[in-house]
């Protein structure tokens, strides 16, 4: 039986990252990942729901969402599925935190904070070299030099980062060994070297769990494994139509019936429609009509 709870859960995930009492650990990731760059001193968490800007527009739930003390955005997105139209998504998500910014009047000169997009992806990225880290800038296309530091996506590729634990070489690389393995994990490694790393293991380990939270934890890890199968079944579904299109299409058919499902499945057992809607992606709507 598992020790730690599986970090890739939407639970597992938000009890990491999400929580203002353990806040010094998203700053410790944030600072380990943004080494040499610049130094998060605090932050303050915001408001993950956002709603639509207009009418019959979409909302945004976002998994943690907050700003440092110098009013820098930070979007940090655990994906344990594979998506059409990821990347689209992702611009999607920083162009709304950016227009947000705006204010009303003509004092306003568009004085914009920076907005960073962290994307943990627990599947490969299509048409992408296979390594753990991608950054995203904008940049002069012959020069390139930095046209703007406003906006950055950061994605974390899990599945290529294959590095044991003594091969770990700085911080960043630590956080990431320490998120992939937890869940098989007797012990967390680098907490001589670090101590955040023994909150971590004290925040991390199921037994420390009351009961309301771990019953929490448990409809997480259905989820998270209903999205397993999810993804097997759109592969299976593809590789049986036998080109791109049809990969497209069985994706999309076995994520929507897998979700519709799993989304019916909690609404039984009486989880809320906002705890529904922040693991299924799906709208308070498409839950109503389950």
């Amino acid at each position: 039986m598992a020790k730690f709870i599986n970090p890739f859960t939407d639970v597992g995930f938000k009890r990491i990252f999400g929580q203002e009492i353990n806040k010094d650990l998203l700053i410790d990731f944030l600072n380990a990942l943004l080494e040499g760059e610049r130094t998060v001193v605090d932050i303050q968490f915001l408001d993950k729901e956002l709603l639509p800007m207009y009418e019959k527009d979409r909302g945004l739930i976002y998994d943690v969402y907050c700003t440092d003390e110098r009013g820098n955005q930070f979007i940090v997105e655990m994906q344990n599925r594979e998506q059409v139209n990821f990347r689209e998504r992702a611009l999607y998500y920083l162009s709304q935190a950016i227009s947000r910014q705006g204010e009303r009047g003509s004092d306003w000169q568009f004085g914009l904070k920076a907005v960073y997009g962290v994307f943990f992806m627990n599947f490969r990225l299509q048409d992408a070299p296979r390594k753990l880290r991608t950054d995203v800038v904008l940049t002069d296309r012959d020069s390139h030099e930095v046209f703007t530091d406003k906006v950055r996506y950061i994605f974390l590729e899990l599945p290529s980062f294959c590095k044991e634990e003594d091969d770990c070489e700085n911080d960043f690389e630590r956080w990431i060994y320490v998120l992939k393995n937890m869940e098989t994990l007797q012990r967390l490694p680098f907490k001589a070297r670090k101590a955040v790393f023994s909150k971590l293991e004290e925040i991390v380990d199921i037994a420390s769990l009351s009961k309301e939270e771990r019953m929490k934890y448990d409809e997480s890890i259905k989820v998270y494994r209903d999205n397993l199968a999810i993804n097997a079944f759109a592969r299976e579904e593809g590789r049986k139509e036998g080109w791109e299109e049809g990969w497209e299409k069985g994706m999309e058919k076995g994520r929507k019936e897998g979700i519709e499902e799993t989304a019916r499945k909690l609404k039984q057992m009486g989880m809320p429609a906002i705890s529904i809607a922040e693991c299924t992606g799906l709208s308070a709507e498409d839950i109503s009509r389950l």
